[in-house]
């Protein structure tokens, strides 16, 4: 009997520490970019992901347009001028997705904490794509 319970110890440690090892990977501190591939319009999206004592201590996310351009508070405009309310109503809350996932992530450091924004799924893809490249370059 105090061999099986010996066996069932052993093999209760041995997937204790596998276990163990399913935890969050350790990144080399340092800086770190990564970027999207591009959406059906031509835009990516960018990351610059901070690790400072293995873990996320800043994250910065934009995403360029086709020509180059950010998307930032100009976003939706054409030729500077807001021509329609609804697109750029639109365009603005992909903006503030934008920069709340990059806030989540900042203050949680785990991607399946980072939920996605309606309306902004596309930027959430990229975000995660984005994000999960810079952290391969981070190595684990």
């Amino acid at each position: 009997m105090k061999k099986g319970r010996f066996c069932f110890l052993g093999i209760a440690v041995l997937a204790a520490a596998m276990l163990g090892g399913c935890g969050k990977a350790a990144y080399r501190d340092g800086v770190y970019t990564g970027r999207s591939g591009e959406d059906d319009t031509g835009a990516w999206g960018e990351v610059t992901v901070t690790i400072a004592g293995e873990r996320i201590a800043d994250c910065r996310f934009v995403t360029w347009q086709k020509d180059g351009t950010a998307k930032d508070e100009n976003y939706g405009k054409v030729n500077g001028e807001i021509s329609s309310q609804d697109f750029y109503n639109k365009a603005q809350l992909a903006v503030r997705a934008m920069e709340k996932y990059a806030e989540t992530y900042r203050e949680t450091g785990d991607l399946k904490k980072v939920d996605a924004v309606s309306g902004a799924t596309i930027a959430y893809d990229q975000f995660i794509e984005a994000v999960e490249a810079a952290l391969e370059k981070a190595g684990k």
